[in-house]
């Protein structure tokens, strides 16, 4: 029998403490013991993306990464993206862009997109198309997604514009 272990970390901005199993991937601590079934599994092996979050703000597929490893440190799921007020812009972007069908590989394309927008607030298309390469979707065709990321990268900046001024 495997002992649990406790784990504390802050997970979309809240402080949470689970017990998990050592060999136990973070993947499957936030579907099967937090409930947050917005991080999708697709193929369990890093290749899909589906799983993506953001650990202490860096892009990692949740199905490579244990459980315990997350001891001490912050989680932003899918569902960390939007707040009381209403869909994060990058979540608006790709609703009026059609930047989805299925909808199953988009949580960690959102993941993955506020990661690059973070990182460089104007990224070229070629950039965006490069740094959604290890998301996998096999409805779209990736055009809708990249207008979708751009229209995105536009609002922030606007809003990012207003903050300043």
């Amino acid at each position: 029998m495997t002992s649990k272990t406790l784990v504390s970390a802050t997970i979309n901005g809240e402080p949470v403490e689970f017990l998990c199993e050592p060999h136990q991937s973070l993947l499957e601590c936030l579907r099967n013991v937090l409930g947050l079934t917005g991080t999708k599994e697709g193929c369990n092996d890093g290749n899909c993306g589906a799983c993506s979050v953001l650990l202490d703000g860096q892009l990692v597929n949740s199905c490579l990464v244990l459980g315990v490893e997350i001891e001490g440190r912050a989680v932003t799921t899918v569902e960390g993206l939007a707040d009381w007020r209403g869909l994060h812009p990058i979540q608006q972007a790709f609703l009026e862009a059609d930047g989805f069908q299925c909808g199953f590989c988009t949580p960690g394309i959102l993941i993955a997109t506020k990661a690059l927008l973070d990182r460089k607030p104007n990224p070229t298309e070629a950039e965006i198309r490069t740094w959604l390469s290890g998301n996998l979707c096999r409805c779209t065709g990736y055009d809708k997604i990249v207008r979708a990321v751009q229209a995105a990268a536009r609002h922030l900046n606007v809003a990012g514009q207003e903050v300043n001024e």
